[in-house]
């Protein structure tokens, strides 16, 4: 059977795409587009918003207070992305020259917290982490057998233990951030690193060069296409996080989704809401932005 081409079956082609196309625009494009709109605009009491095309709640968010929001969120998603990086590589790579038996249920068990809801899951980290959660258990026990043993040499013991506040703090965030994205790295990554020629890899060990110079020169460059959509799809909903922050940060801890969340809820102002929403939504188009046209220049050698 010869292959359809698409261009010469326009009838078949419409009818696949114009039902996701309409699901696309009336669903995505148009509820973006009011609430686009409604950046322009201003309060008229407690329901109305007057679509006026004033830019002062673009030029609120540049007061210094949501400009450090800013920063410490994209500071905060920055170094999420980067634990993860460093935790989820050689995840990758222990999944990729796993053998063939234990691959898929390796894969199984980096899949299986998308099979529980983000609320439940990040209630069971908080119990974790509670001042009687397991953790502070089990330092706990830790700090007690050490204090026996400075007993047993004839020592002062140790004072008593005091549970370690893991929650409502930054530390919390990271963790918690952490917890949630970590699968959104490792399965690119393992996309890529799967895709590998091994065959290069025995020949830099053959050739003299060890382990840790072969994964640098070798598997990091070649596995650099999943690295960047790892980075990519990690550092993107870590930036927009509002659940993770809401429930395990303290009151510095917060970040510009929650500021935006806020703005929608309690502070009833819809347009400055939708201004912030677009800030960030204008930075994560100019980080895409940059990162295509990083891949378009040539190196230069």
């Amino acid at each position: 059977m010869a292959e359809q081409d698409w261009g010469t079956n326009k009838r078949a082609f419409a009818a696949v795409s114009l039902p996701t196309l309409f699901w696309v625009v009336a669903f995505f494009l148009v509820p973006m587009a009011i609430v686009w709109l409604y950046s322009f605009g201003e309060n008229r009491g407690l329901t109305d918003i007057d679509i006026s095309g004033t830019l002062d709640n673009y030029k609120r968010a540049t007061e210094w207070l949501y400009v450090t929001i800013f920063a410490k969120s994209f500071a905060v998603a920055a170094l999420v992305t980067l634990i993860c990086l460093i935790v989820g590589f050689p995840v990758a790579m222990a999944i990729t020259f796993a053998s063939e038996k234990w691959r898929p249920w390796l894969l199984l068990g980096i899949m299986l917290p998308f099979w529980t809801n983000l609320l439940i899951r990040t209630y069971a980290l908080m119990m974790l982490l509670g001042t009687q959660g397991f953790a502070n258990k089990g330092l706990g026990l830790l700090w007690g057998g050490a204090s026996w043993v400075k007993t047993l040499v004839g020592l002062e013991p140790l004072p008593t233990w005091e549970p370690v506040e893991l929650l409502f703090n930054n530390f919390a965030v990271v963790f918690g951030l952490v917890y949630v994205h970590l699968p959104f790295m490792v399965l690119p990554l393992y996309a890529a690193l799967d895709r590998l020629d091994r065959s290069l890899i025995e020949a830099s060990l053959d050739l003299g060069a060890g382990h840790f110079r072969t994964i640098m020169r070798i598997v990091v460059p070649l596995a650099a296409p999943g690295i960047v959509a790892g980075v990519m799809i990690t550092l993107i909903p870590a930036l927009g996080a509002y659940l993770t922050p809401d429930l395990m940060g303290g009151t510095d801890s917060q970040m510009i989704a929650n500021v935006i969340e806020r703005q929608f809820k309690k502070a009833n102002d819809w347009p400055f809401g939708a201004a912030l929403s677009f800030l960030l939504i204008y930075a994560m188009f100019i980080l895409i932005a940059l990162q295509s046209l990083r891949r378009k220049v040539p190196e230069v050698r």
